[in-house]
């Protein structure tokens, strides 16, 4: 049993894939032990009922009846159309159906370091079970749950919009629809004149600007007029929520909010955040776990101390494919305080966050070199399972995206010398 380099990479879709199908390859999927899938496997629903709690805070720190500043800061660079609707009370019961964390595997479990709602990735993962799941492995998901996955999102068809900005996934979702069978289509967002058809959107909402139809389809989603998701709620795309987890001021909301078991598994998974705010603290105070009275302290932070990554929130173009995060120990004690400060200085504008560092620890597993042979390789891996929630509210697993990168690379993301691939139970 496995495939061979020419077989993964002459069935490739006409069309292509991410990329071009451009990344290494192996002849095995990941093995994970059965501990580790069923806890993978496991974070569907708490992880929805973090985002369900996080609207609801965000919802009553606007109305009044939590403290304004979360509202406030989560708003920070948003036009004040976007702020206003995902208020509204039509948008209450509006959460994104597609879910996806990024799972770093280290030497004490898994760490969370992003959770996407609108992830690429889908279409790829969805082929790649395939073919596996045709060369006789028993790929973590099963050889179409994550098109069933995606099915459930519009069960009658829909419109895909993906826009320029998106636009190296556009042959994956064009395959995923295609697979989808009639009344599935993908349509240039910037081009989309609304029809009302279900929808899929698959732009980020910083770039609303660039899609004419965008405050339109919004509007109408609010009004109850068009189905689309994920909904135009910018702030449940912020990285902000996971330094709020952290947030000593909302200890009580989330243990209120989200039930123990499930707030649990997400605090372990989770590195502990802060949110860099430029505000001075009281005399007394001091920065949790970073045994810092200020900002200025941590940006004079020797190497040693900078366990820690910086990330830009979201709502801008670099909050994505692992630009605008910076890894403290990873750069020169001058650019990590340049860092500090800029991103400082930008807090009123686009927040910034600041989380624990944690190590991928090493996996070995087969791979293809470029003559079609087959070499271990050492290196780090990332986990990206999908889970997809259908219009009765069940949240399932689809299907989990392996990503292994050389030891020296500190971020992991789909890079050229990155190796793709699904996962499987040992």
């Amino acid at each position: 049993m496995g495939l061979s380099l020419s077989e993964l990479q002459g069935g490739l879709p006409d069309g292509g894939l991410f990329g071009g199908g451009s990344w290494r390859w192996s002849p095995e999927p990941l093995k994970l032990t059965k501990a580790e899938a069923k806890q993978v496997t496991g974070l569907g629903h708490p992880l929805v009922r973090f985002q369900q709690a996080s609207d609801l805070l965000y919802r009553r720190s606007g109305a009044g009846s939590l403290p304004g500043w979360l509202a406030e800061l989560l708003d920070e660079g948003k036009p004040d159309w976007l702020a206003r609707l995902q208020r509204d009370s039509g948008t209450r019961d509006h959460f994104p159906r597609v879910v996806r964390p990024d799972l770093i595997m280290t030497e004490d479990g898994f760490a969370l370091t992003e959770l996407d709602s609108v992830p690429g990735g889908i279409g790829v993962t969805a082929w790649l079970a395939r073919r596996y799941s045709d060369a006789g492995f028993d790929v973590l998901g099963g050889r179409d749950g994550m098109i069933e996955g995606f099915r459930s999102l519009m069960p009658d068809g829909g419109a895909v919009l993906v826009s320029d900005e998106a636009g190296d996934y556009r042959p994956e979702m064009e395959w995923l629809c295609g697979e989808m069978g009639g009344g599935w289509q993908v349509e240039s967002a910037e081009e989309y004149q609304p029809d009302g058809r279900a929808l899929y959107r698959f732009f980020e909402l910083f770039d609303w600007e660039a899609i004419p139809c965008a405050k339109q389809l919004a509007h109408d989603a609010a009004a109850g007029r068009v189905s689309i998701t994920p909904p135009f709620k910018a702030h449940l795309e912020d990285k902000l929520w996971l330094a709020l987890l952290w947030s000593p001021a909302l200890k009580r909301e989330w243990e209120k909010g989200v039930r123990g078991s499930h707030l649990r598994r997400i605090q372990e998974i989770v590195p502990f955040g802060w949110v860099l705010d430029p505000a001075p603290l009281p005399p007394h105070a001091a920065l949790p776990r970073l045994d810092a009275h200020s900002w200025d302290e941590v940006a004079d932070f020797s190497q040693k101390e900078r366990q820690l990554v910086l990330k830009v929130s979201g709502f801008h173009e670099t909050a994505w494919g692992s630009r605008g995060v910076f890894i403290g120990h990873d750069m020169p004690g001058v650019e990590w305080a340049e860092r500090i400060q800029a991103a400082l200085r930008q807090a009123s504008e686009q927040p910034w966050i600041l989380q624990e560092f944690r190590e991928g620890r090493r996996v070995r597993h087969p791979v293809f070199a470029d003559d079609g042979s087959v070499q271990m390789m050492d290196g780090r891996v990332r986990l990206c399972p999908y889970f997809f929630t259908d219009g009765a509210g069940t949240t399932r697993f689809g299907g989990c995206l392996a990503t292994m990168v050389p030891m020296d690379k500190k971020k992991i993301h789909g890079m050229t010398d990155g190796v793709l691939m699904p996962c499987m139970v040992e």
